[in-house]
């Protein structure tokens, strides 16, 4: 049996804040954020609740903005 659960949270207005998922209530796997226009702002990995690999920002456009690196914890 597998505890992975899907998680989305909502802006006031309704509009999609965030998208991913959980294991054991921890962040799991690809998530994304959205700016409440619907565009999306951000996207990266968790593992184990930690944000690893590489974390994407995009601007208003859906442009990438900048790709950040992140250190795996040992």
């Amino acid at each position: 049996m597998t505890d992975v659960k899907p998680f989305e949270k909502r802006h006031k207005d309704g509009s999609l804040w965030v998208v991913g998922q959980t294991f054991n209530g921890q962040p799991t796997g690809y998530w994304e954020w959205f700016r409440r226009d619907g565009s999306k702002l951000r996207s990266g990995y968790f593992e184990h609740g930690v944000q690893v690999g590489e974390w994407t920002t995009y601007d208003a456009a859906g442009r990438v903005y900048k790709v950040t690196t992140l250190k795996q914890m040992p």
